[in-house]
């Protein structure tokens, strides 16, 4: 009751978390509440393909490895982030043995489209997932700190995406003040 845990990992999650997803994921979620509470956090989420029709014959192997690889780094180096930070972590859709390694990346920018599905819940409510396509994204713009999550999925890298709970655009402040 009196000790918290040394780490919380959220996950694995069945489908990717990256660019903006990471602001309604429940994984996401799990980690910020950990890192509100004072306590490291990593947020895993295996990326799939096909709906995610794949990921049971992927058995999360790649997956797993990289959290004990992960976890075993943070235990043996310390949580590499200050507090109110998490781990954003993305798996690509591969086999062990097709892992390029892991790329630090930064939240892309996903391509939503103007699409609807309507689909029925365990209790027979419909319900509608919109603006989903496919996993697409914009050309990252942010050259100077290199990579994507969206990119190194793409180029079969692990996605390591350091979180910051303050979403404030600090940039924006002073033009928000002389405008109000």
């Amino acid at each position: 009751k009196d000790k918290k845990p040394d780490l919380v990992v959220s996950g694995i999650n069945i489908g990717a978390n990256m660019g903006e997803d990471i602001t309604y994921s429940g994984t996401a979620a799990g980690a910020m509440e950990a890192v509100l509470q004072g306590i490291p956090a990593v947020a895993v989420s295996q990326v799939c393909q096909n709906k995610c029709q794949d990921v049971a014959k992927l058995e999360y192997k790649l997956a797993k490895e990289a959290v004990v690889a992960i976890v075993k780094r943070i235990f043996d180096n310390k949580f590499p982030l200050e507090e109110r930070k998490f781990l954003n972590i993305n798996i690509p859709p591969i086999e062990p043995a097709k892992c390029a390694g892991y790329k630090v990346t930064h939240a892309g920018k996903r391509a939503y489209g103007n699409s609807s599905e309507s689909h029925i819940n365990p209790r027979g409510q419909e319900y509608f997932w919109i603006g989903l396509p496919r996993l697409d994204w914009h050309k990252s713009t942010h050259v100077e700190n290199g990579y994507s999550d969206f990119d190194a999925i793409k180029e079969n890298f692990i996605s390591v995406t350091p979180v910051h709970l303050d979403m404030t655009h600090y940039e924006s402040i002073q033009k928000l003040q002389e405008w109000i």
